[in-house]
């Protein structure tokens, strides 16, 4: 076998990447220039060129970020806007598809080097390309008036996905075959990119993980006092969220956010969390929202697989027990708080859940409400116009990643449980043997996708397209196999409710 050659020449310049075990990665490539002191809050520019030989051996920094136990500061700063790239040891023969990696996090957490590509790129002869884009107030800030309000984050995605179709081919990537695909907020994000006018043509397929486009969080669903809400803003909301911040700084005047682009970095990192599900709509990058912009058509048409966790609401239920015990007494309360004249239909359809515990209960509820929901609403909107393979990660055996012990709340399937089957989270394997041929299965069907549009694998039956029979996949410890996705979350109780 001969090896790919580990010096690279980019548009920008060159560059030194490494042998890992079983792949060749490069870490910490430049994709945009810093968007730091002047630049925080514009529009990304191209990564200027260099001269020598750049070191892509260390990841670049993740974007700063709450909640980041036992990580070196250093490993965040504003200058964040790299990509890592992972392809098989080998020269390929032919250009090999590219998939384009956006992480989860709410919008506020996350970066793309944790997410160790090595078994997705050998197993499946892929190249994979993970992505830091700017988080929370960095990246989703708005005020009256500044260009790319609400939008830096997605922009972020979008010129590393233009800087993918300038530089896959040094790599041994087709540029003409990209997929994208991403969990939670990564995949809200795909959402969004499906929508944008500006993403029209740098992406040929997509995969989204736990995170629909028409997802739609009822009051009182993500947590108990949480208002209704999307992970979309209107932009002249975003501004409003932008001048709360100013007045919280004592921060004023024409030359408001002159003065905020002023502020450290570490300061403005403690209102993060208000910047959460901030992408702005209403703007050129993202005309409408992406759930009304898929409703009338305005989209994209490119081939997907998009899906969710049986239990993705979990955790959120678990963080939100933590703070304020949800016990059968509350039941009816946060029923009727979400659910008005319908909590009375709801509480009947899950008497038999409601058995079981009330933190079981109230999960199987919101996950069905919201998720479960929007997936199905998604999928029978987005199948007439490109091709929609649908699936349903239910292995209840996953690694925790999650972290929540509660005897009467497994996790589960939860949300993000499916993430060690295809990467090694922070380069550790957290499989058993068992979960590691499902792990098999999983990556076939996502590589053969990038490769033909077509999920297969022959560790599992054939995929059919969701508009037979609206069929879903399910990967669960039996495997991959057909699954009632409709009975199991009882879409035609939240059809009824939410239409």
């Amino acid at each position: 076998m001969t090896h790919a050659p580990l010096t690279i020449t980019l548009d920008t310049g060159r560059i030194r990447g490494m042998l890992a075990e079983s792949a060749r990665v490069f870490h910490g490539v430049r994709y945009a220039d810093p968007p730091t002191g002047k630049h925080r809050w514009r529009l990304p520019r191209p990564a200027a060129s260099w001269s020598g030989i750049a070191d892509a051996t260390r990841p670049g920094p993740m974007c700063p970020q709450p909640g980041l136990p036992g990580q070196p500061a250093e490993q965040t700063d504003e200058d964040c806007l790299f990509v890592n790239i992972t392809t098989p040891l080998a020269e390929p023969r032919e250009p090999l598809p590219v998939m384009v990696w956006l992480h989860g996090g709410g919008f506020t957490t996350g970066g793309g080097h944790p997410y160790d590509a090595q078994r997705l790129a050998e197993q499946g002869n892929v190249i994979v390309i993970t992505v830091n884009y700017r988080l929370g107030v960095f990246g989703y800030f708005g005020y009256g008036g500044l260009p790319g309000s609400g939008n830096f984050g997605l922009a972020d995605q979008i010129e590393a996905l233009r800087w993918v179709q300038r530089n896959a081919s040094a790599f041994g990537g087709d540029p003409g075959n990209v997929t994208v695909f991403g969990q939670s907020a990564g995949a809200m994000s795909i959402g969004a990119l499906l929508t944008s006018p500006d993403a029209n043509g740098l992406f040929h397929k997509a995969i989204l993980q736990s995170g629909s486009p028409m997802l739609h969080w009822p009051c009182g669903v993500m947590f108990p006092r949480s208002p209704e809400h999307t992970p979309y803003l209107e932009v002249s909301r975003v501004a409003e969220t932008g001048a709360q911040l100013a007045q919280k700084l004592d921060i004023g005047g024409e030359d408001a956010v002159d003065k905020l682009r002023a502020v450290e970095a570490s300061t403005l990192v403690e209102h993060t969390g208000d910047f959460a599900n901030h992408v702005a709509w209403g703007t050129p990058l993202l005309p409408q929202h992406p759930a009304d912009a898929i409703r009338s058509g305005t989209v994209h048409g490119v081939p997907m697989i998009s899906g969710n966790t049986r239990d993705e609401m979990r955790p959120f239920i678990a963080g939100a027990h933590s703070v304020t015990p949800i016990t059968d007494e509350r039941l009816p309360e946060l029923m009727a708080n979400s659910f008005r004249e319908s909590a009375g239909v709801v509480a009947e359809m899950y008497a038999e859940v409601r058995d079981e515990s009330a933190l079981i209960a109230w999960s199987s509820i919101t996950t069905d409400t919201s998720w479960a929901y929007a997936a199905h609403v998604e999928h029978e909107l987005l199948a007439p116009r490109a091709p929609v393979y649908a699936y349903e990660f239910a292995d209840s055996t996953a690694p925790n990643v999650n972290g929540y012990e509660i005897p009467e709340l497994p996790m589960g399937a939860a949300h993000a449980s499916d993430l060690p089957y295809l990467f090694d989270l922070g380069g550790e394997n957290l499989l058993t043997p068992k979960q590691h041929e499902l792990a098999c299965a999983m990556i076939d069907y996502w590589t053969s996708f990038a490769h033909t549009g077509v999920p297969q694998s022959d560790h599992g039956p054939r995929w059919p397209r969701f508009d037979e029979r609206s069929h879903v996949m399910g990967f669960d410890e039996r495997g991959a196999h057909s699954t009632d996705f409709e009975e199991t979350h009882k879409i035609g109780l939240w059809k009824r409710i939410r239409s």
